[in-house]
């Protein structure tokens, strides 16, 4: 099996896109998300917008303080 290259900075913002919109259906802020997560507001800011890698633990910890599966954060709509 051949594996595309994937372009990280892409996946970045895709993945920064599904969490504000999973953040925004549920109805809290960036600060209410930070809050949870007991991260800074500017950090949620950067992750949404793209502009940062994830570690593990932090996509774990925003998929909890929004109350979804893990695998849901990477259902993305871009075919990277």
């Amino acid at each position: 099996m051949i594996i595309k290259k994937v372009n990280e900075f892409q996946l970045y913002i895709d993945v920064g896109k599904k969490i504000k919109e999973c953040r925004e259906r549920i109805g809290i802020s960036q600060q209410e998300l930070a809050d949870r997560c007991n991260f800074e507001k500017s950090n949620v800011s950067r992750i949404e917008a793209g502009r940062t890698n994830l570690t593990l633990k932090s996509l774990f910890l925003i998929s909890k303080a929004l109350d979804i599966p893990l695998k849901n954060l990477f259902e993305l709509e871009s075919n990277l």
